[in-house]
């Protein structure tokens, strides 16, 4: 009899033990300090930096036990001129990133004083670059385009992951960025978004395809957003897709890492992928139901 129990014991533990390993996997943790990378505008005052740490809800304390890099001006100009005119990416450097490094929990972008380029806009570009599983937090010390967070982005993910990205993903993302803001000021910001997002899920999927395919692809992904581009922005959009079907892009990845587009996208009807979330969620919820029968079994 007392085996028996004992028995009963290891297998309530060994229940108990999977249940908390996966609720632990899908609650957030807080990111350690090996887990944190900050890029701050080189331009920076005093006053404008200790307003940017608070959005970081970070101290200067905070900054001698993480990794922390300066991003100039020129640097801003090495990866923007070919898409934007001098004037608009300035002369000083004040965009800034913090990036946390996160497990399987896709890309989570939030921003503070960037009037221009939206949350999606940089979750869209960022899959582009080949970043994965990182909370992107861009911020200013007041107003600006936040164009150039892109670029602080991509520098901050390689300090936290050691992991360089490709020169080819990160010019490819810069224009993804510039396009898919040009195009919000005519079609607004989340039509643009989906639209890029969705040809480029295309794109990634036909290996190859010619300039004709391509534009068809834009053309469909219009079709099932309900919107219509001139030519040349969709020239504009060719120019980006040519690029990115150059690039080793996973479709099931990007969907992964930028999970809300594409969950808006499945809410307006537009086919995405094969990737069935909701079987993942079906799955986990028999494994609870599992647990919870079990002790309904030994306590009745």
């Amino acid at each position: 009899m007392k085996n028996r129990k004992t028995s009963t014991v290891k297998r309530v533990f060994a229940f108990a033990i999977a249940a908390a390993l996966v609720l632990g996997s899908m609650v957030p943790a807080f990111a350690d300090a090996s887990d944190t990378y900050v890029s701050l505008g080189a331009d920076l005052t005093a006053e404008q930096r200790a307003t940017v740490l608070q959005y970081f809800g970070l101290t200067e304390a905070d900054l001698s036990e993480i990794e922390v890099s300066v991003i100039t001006n020129t640097d801003e100009h090495h990866y923007l001129d070919d898409y934007l005119p001098a004037s608009v990416i300035g002369t000083k450097a004040l965009s800034c990133v913090r990036v946390d490094k996160t497990d399987n929990r896709g890309i989570r972008v939030t921003t503070h004083n960037i009037s221009y380029c939206t949350e999606g806009m940089y979750q869209n570009a960022l899959t582009t670059a080949g970043i994965e599983n990182a909370d992107v937090t861009v911020a200013a010390p007041f107003s600006i385009s936040g164009t150039a967070g892109l670029v602080g982005a991509m520098q901050a993910y390689q300090g936290v992951t050691g992991k360089k990205i490709n020169e080819e993903n990160a010019d490819a993302a810069i224009q993804e960025l510039v396009t898919t803001g040009e195009l919000g000021e005519t079609l607004g910001n989340e039509n643009a978004e989906n639209v890029i997002a969705i040809v480029k899920q295309k794109v990634a999927e036909s290996k190859g395809a010619s300039d004709e395919e391509i534009l068809q692809m834009i053309d469909e992904g219009c079709a099932e957003i309900g919107v219509t581009l001139t030519d040349a922005e969709k020239q504009q959009v060719l120019a980006l897709m040519k690029k990115i079907s150059k690039l080793d892009l996973d479709t099931d990845k990007l969907i992964e890492q930028a999970g809300n587009i594409y969950d808006r996208l499945k809410d307006l009807g537009v086919d995405v992928s094969d990737l069935d979330k909701d079987s993942l969620l079906s799955g986990l919820a028999k494994i609870f139901n599992g647990i919870i029968n079990f002790f309904k079994g030994l306590f009745s």
